[in-house]
């Protein structure tokens, strides 16, 4: 079929809905062979034609609409209407300099929030829904907003729906459309069309899938028929809520700053009072607390604080950490527990056979051709297998699908077992999906004479479906024991065991009740397969306990397999560790579970409904709980965890929606870079405001004590603005970029309800503070009983350069500077260096000074401006050796 001869409709022309019409009539409309898929061009043609497959959304700010909420301040506002004032009444020169600091500072404020919008436009798009598709004869991952109509759609299991589909094959698919009809039964759906006699409710179109549904159940290959807006979805997208995007963290710093803006406006007035008592002019006590109070309310903590989360969370996605929610950044420096899945996760996912057994005999890939049993066991777990290949027939053959399906499709061909070639001869009619329930498959094959049943699964599920052993002389008595026996054996190994079975058929079964095709199966044998542990797991491990990090496996494998991998790797050194397994956890009440699950660091044979009870039993005990998880069943347990950790490669849409965190590669030596990274970028932000808050109560202390030690007004609006433009722009921001430091990972977990002001740091902003401002006026009050009519540049300076050594010292809670290097952080030395520049120029500049009410320094006030400033910088560096002298001496507590 020409795609180019035929030109799809927007619109379906036929008044019939698509649930009415046969599929052979809507793959003829869409002109698309249901095998081959559409064509690169075509597919570009059709995207331009219909547009991205996206819902509407509230249109992102503008550059302008940013740079205009820079001037909304209420604060601004009054500080602009002042400088006005002072302008009509013949002050042109504190205007100007006053309407162009306000300027910078918004630029400043204008280029944090536009770098913050990019960094979570950045993570939306890596976060972006995927699709399986069928293009150009090949099976492909597309991002979902390029699908357009005439697509064919893979769904399985976990997968989000990512446009309207009409279903052309399904086998065994259900849908949870509850979020489209509010139904909370999910809908077994089938390809059949439905009758022309009404048009039904949404939630009678069995045929269809519609976009924002979750497949749970089987899986099916689909049409698209609609997209965006033209989707059931995009017509009701109003009412969806747009996500709010602050953090814990930044409401609590956004309540705090409202509370300290009174307190600042209450000093102010203060202020601006004893001015006007002392006999200063009304206009200039006026702007001068109107300044002050601009500089010192902090009401750009929550924005800047954005912008470290924001970027942060971009910078994680470099160790393969894609943050779905900001506030998981915030707690990953909390987390105590991680449970993590086994397979692909602390081990390489990638599984190769190991050897098969049957009757005793066991044969391993590279050995002479097994016999007869052996043979079909092999057969088996080909046929019984959704491996496929993908590209094109010409094409050398790769296999895709679970780790384990193909590494059995690479088993049975070592021994001339070809899967393709065994479909074509014994095809595939009717199958049982796995299930987390039944813990096994069944494939339904045309037979020679009859059909052919083949069950693939745990050894445990399997075998109670047994009741003889197969062979091609007929059935033989069955031991059940022996078997048992050898697949724990292997388990013991670290090895994962599936046992295989068959049954013949007169008549071809109905899949509907899975109980009778499954029982009175014949055993074929077992196949055991590895998955060894990542190399870097163990390493990874280890960060993990010595950062007070309990690592816990949860597995569906073999109790003894886990075991094996999870000593190998670290997580227990006792080769007796207890296992608690799936069977053990429903025997448990919450009670009893909340004893022993501080004892034991592996689960075995858990079904992911039972992995929320092992979550809520660890929070009981106060842990913080970092939970991975990749299939649907999942999701309840990765969105009660503290932090949701859902698999990038391997795992469902489902569970990506629900967690709060996706890792790229799949890796647990990933979550442990992301909670050092979490670490780092909670440090950053303590850091970021213990200098930002250290700075405002400096120039608060030093304004409102001046006048209570009888000395002039120490600074002007434009020295004030001039501080606070050149202290919180570059200095601040340049904090972000600060490395993690030493030992980050060699302490314990930051307690979750802990304050962001804890550890002194309160304390440390009330007494740095006390002492800037004690700097400041000791310099104003020695230079006006000295005579020395420069005072007010040299407060100034001191003020200014003050802070400076402030934020070079505070780099570290407890190492010195010259421990972590002047280097080690280029952008902070590179903005310490360019504010002291700036300052410079407005001293030594003969241009500025009549800005900035300055004048030149000598060489000897500068030198006791510096001297004060370093003070600082030294006292600092005090409070570090005697933070480091008590750690040595006080005892860790038990």
């Amino acid at each position: 079929m020409n795609q180019a001869d035929e030109q799809p409709l927007t619109k379906n022309p036929d008044p019939r809905g698509w649930h009415q019409r046969e599929v052979h009539e809507l793959v003829a409309e869409h002109a698309v062979d249901p095998e081959h898929g559409l064509h690169a061009a075509e597919v570009e043609r059709r995207l331009e034609l219909h547009g991205p497959n996206e819902l509407p959304s509230v249109a992102q700010r503008g550059p302008l609409a940013i740079l205009a909420a820079q001037f909304t301040d209420f604060m601004v506002l009054v500080l602009l209407a002042a400088a006005v004032v002072s302008g009509l009444i013949g002050d042109l020169i504190d205007t100007l300099a006053i309407l162009v600091i306000v300027v910078l500072n918004a630029m400043i404020g204008f280029m944090q929030s536009w770098r913050a919008d990019r960094a979570m436009a950045a993570l939306k798009q890596l976060a972006a829904a995927r699709a399986t598709v069928v293009r150009s004869q090949q099976t492909q991952e597309v991002a979902a907003s390029k699908l357009v109509p005439g697509d064919i759609v893979l769904l399985e299991a976990g997968n989000k729906v990512p446009a309207d589909l009409r279903l052309i094959h399904s086998a065994q698919l259900q849908v949870d459309e509850s979020a489209l009809t509010g139904e909370s039964v999910t809908v077994a759906k089938h390809t059949a069309a439905l009758p022309d006699s009404a048009d039904s409710a949404l939630g009678d179109r069995l045929n269809m899938a519609f976009k924002g549904t979750i497949a749970t159940h089987g899986r099916a290959r689909g049409l698209v028929v609609a997209t965006g807006a033209n989707t059931e979805l995009g017509k009701v997208a109003q009412l969806l809520d747009p996500e709010d995007r602050t953090t814990p963290l930044q409401r609590r710093l956004a309540a705090f700053g409202k509370r300290l803006a009174l307190v600042v406006i209450g000093i102010c007035v203060v202020i601006f009072v004893a001015g006007i008592w002392r006999g200063e002019q009304a206009l200039l006590m006026a702007l001068t607390a109107i300044s002050l109070a601009v500089a010192a309310i902090p009401e750009a903590l929550p924005a800047v604080v954005s912008v470290l989360l924001a970027l942060g969370a971009r910078r994680m996605v470099a160790v393969n950490a894609l943050v779905r929610r900001l506030p998981s950044v915030e707690t990953l420096g909390s987390v105590t527990t991680i449970c993590s899945d086994k397979t692909g996760t602390l081990t390489q996912n990638k599984m190769h056979a190991e050897l098969a057994w049957a009757q005793g005999q066991a044969w391993m890939p590279g050995d002479q051709p097994p016999g007869p049993v052996l043979l079909e066991t092999l057969r088996a777990a080909a046929l019984c297998n959704d491996a496929h290949r993908n590209g094109g027939a010409n094409s050398t053959p790769d296999w895709q699908g679970d780790p384990t399906e193909t590494a059995l499709v690479v088993a049975a061909q070592t021994v001339g077992i070809d899967k393709a070639a065994q479909e074509a001869r014994w095809p595939r009619l009717k199958e049982l999906p796995f299930d987390s329930g039944r813990k096994r498959m069944t494939t339904l094959h045309a037979g020679v004479q009859g059909f052919t049943g083949y069950t693939k699964g745990a050894p445990e599920s399997v075998l109670p479906c047994c009741d003889s052993q197969w062979t091609p002389g007929g059935a033989l008595p069955l031991d059940a024991q022996g078997v048992i026996d050898q697949a724990d054996r292997l388990a013991a190994q670290g090895l994962r065991v599936l046992a295989l079975a068959r049954r013949d058929h007169l008549e071809l079964p109905d899949t509907n009740a899975p109980e009778m095709v499954e029982q009175q199966l014949q055993f074929l044998g077992l196949i055991a397969l590895i998955d060894p542990p990542r190399a870097e797991a163990a390493a990874a491990v280890r960060d993990c306990i010595s950062a007070g990090i309990t690592p816990v496996m949860i597995t569906g494998d073999h109790p003894a397999t886990a075991r094996a991998i999870a000593q190998r790797l670290g997580i227990v050194t006792n080769t007796q560790a207890e296992v608690l397994t799936g069977r053990d956890l429903a025997t448990l009440d919450d009670a009893a579970l909340l004893l022993r699950v501080s004892q034991v660091q592996i689960y075995a044979r858990v079904d992911p409904a039972q992995k929320i009870r092992i979550v809520e039993a660890l929070q009981a005990q106060g842990e913080i709980v970092a939970m991975t998880g990749d299939g649907v069943n999942d999701a309840p347990a990765l969105k009660r965890a503290d932090i949701g950790v859902a698999m990038g490669r391997g795992g469902t849409d489902v569970a990506r929606e629900a967690a709060s965190m996706v890792l790229l590669d799949d890796n647990f030596a990933t979550i442990v870079a992301a909670v050092r990274e979490g670490r780092r970028i909670y440090d950053n932000i303590r850091k970021f405001v213990r200098y930002a808050m250290t700075g405002n109560s400096g120039e608060i202390w030093t304004l409102f004590l001046a006048p209570l030690v009888f000395l002039p007004i120490p600074l002007l609006p434009i020295h004030i603005l001039w501080v606070n433009l050149v202290t919180d722009g570059l200095p601040g921001l340049a904090l972000a970029t600060e490395p993690a430091e030493r030992g980050v990972m060699q302490r314990p977990p930051r307690a979750h309800t802990e304050s962001l002001f804890a550890n002194g740091m309160g304390l440390h902003i009330l007494g740095f503070g006390l002492m800037i401002a004690g700097l400041c006026l000791g310099v104003q009050a020695w230079a006006l009983s000295t005579g020395h009519a420069h005072w007010q540049t040299m407060v100034f300076t001191v003020l200014t350069l003050s802070q400076m050594a402030h934020v070079m010292a505070i780099r570290s809670e407890r190492e010195s500077l010259w421990q972590l290097g002047l280097g080690s952080n280029k952008p902070l030395l590179g903005a310490v260096l360019l504010t002291f520049v700036l300052q410079m120029a407005t001293i030594y500049v003969p241009a500025l000074n009549p800005i900035f009410k300055t004048q030149p320094l000598s060489l000897g006030e500068l030198g006791i401006c510096l001297g004060a400033a370093a003070t600082v910088g030294v006292a600092v560096e005090l409070e570090k050796a005697w933070r480091r002298n008590r750690a040595q001496t006080v005892p860790a507590a038990p």
